[in-house]
């Protein structure tokens, strides 16, 4: 049996949703591993809870356990945001020779950068919403910004998750308000164009028959938008399948195999749009999508007929077929 480090924690405001994730994937993975948690905190990285006190040795990825020295077959990659979802733990993983089930680190760095990923993506003919990047929060005017864009018009971090820092401004006099607390979550900020149409949601992993893309969540948020509340406080409605029309919905699953490969993703990831007037505008991709039990790509599995066992068995054959 083979040792899997399921990495999570992290050193971002996601911090507490990463464990509920990894806690859901150590509940479901196939019986032929052996899953090891590794929490990452502002004090150090820990093999089990961090309260056990036994130390991951960073120089070679290994821990001491009564007299022995634990080391690790493969690793899942499961914080979301800094140092995970970024990409930084994959290239530490490959520096070291330690395969993991994550997309790769390149894959996962510009996908997490929201104003990157969806100025890549858009030479491939997948629409995204009209926006402006901020390096500080001079690098524009701000009326010259909100006549470019109109009101109202969202304001986030390029590189934060769960809408952490994210902002809805109808306003002028929210802008610049705005602005500072995006920055306070991330090192760069997008100002983009309010998309008026249906949140839609899509899973996909990648099996030895090919991308298998998962029916569509509606999203539909009793908030103004679908922030941190709404996503985790019960204040919205995420039904699986998609109110949509069967066209709309091949085509998000469509454009959803599509973005996964251009991205040469690997795993789960979850990608998501607005649909406006029918047609699909990709908001972002996620290849750390949130994993406890509520969360949206289990309850697409479900709807699938997949279980959560399931599909990290076909993931793991589809990567590690060699194994088995």
């Amino acid at each position: 049996m083979r040792n899997v480090a399921i990495i999570c924690g992290g050193l971002s405001s996601e911090y507490e949703i990463s464990l509920k994730s990894a806690q859901t994937i150590i509940s479901h993975f196939p019986n032929e591993y052996i899953c090891h948690k590794v929490i990452m905190n502002t004090e150090g990285w820990w093999l089990g809870e961090p309260e056990d006190k036994i130390a991951i040795d960073k120089n070679d990825f290994t821990a001491q356990f009564n007299g022995k020295k634990v080391t690790f077959d493969l690793a899942l990659v499961y914080i979301h945001g800094f140092p995970g979802e970024d990409g930084k733990m994959q290239a530490y993983l490959d520096m070291l020779g330690i395969p993991y089930l994550n997309s790769n680190a390149l894959s996962s760095e510009l996908s997490f950068d929201k104003w990157f990923c969806n100025q890549f993506i858009k030479h491939f003919g997948i629409p995204v919403a009209e926006s402006f990047l901020y390096l500080n929060p001079n690098d524009h005017k701000k009326e010259d910004v909100i006549a470019a864009l109109g009101l109202p018009l969202f304001i986030k971090p390029c590189d934060s998750g769960s809408s952490y820092g994210v902002s809805k401004v109808n306003s002028a006099e929210d802008f610049d308000k705005a602005l500072q607390y995006a920055f306070q979550e991330g090192e760069s900020v997008v100002a983009e164009k309010f998309l008026n149409g249906k949140e839609v949601t899509c899973g996909a992993f990648r099996s030895l028959s090919g991308v298998v893309t998962l029916p569509p969540t509606e999203i539909v948020t009793e908030n103004d938008f679908f922030d941190f509340s709404a996503k985790y406080e019960g204040k919205s409605q995420e039904i699986t399948p998609a109110g949509i029309s069967e066209k709309e919905t091949q085509l998000i699953q469509e454009y959803t195999e599509k973005i996964y490969r251009i991205l040469r993703l690997r795993s789960l990831a979850r990608v998501d749009f607005i649909i406006v007037n029918g047609q699909p505008h990709l908001v972002e991709v996620n290849t750390t999508p949130g994993f406890s039990p509520a969360s949206i790509v289990p309850q697409q599995l479900k709807c699938a007929g997949i279980s959560i066992t399931e599909c990290f068995d076909q993931i793991l054959r589809c990567e590690f077929g060699e194994w088995y």
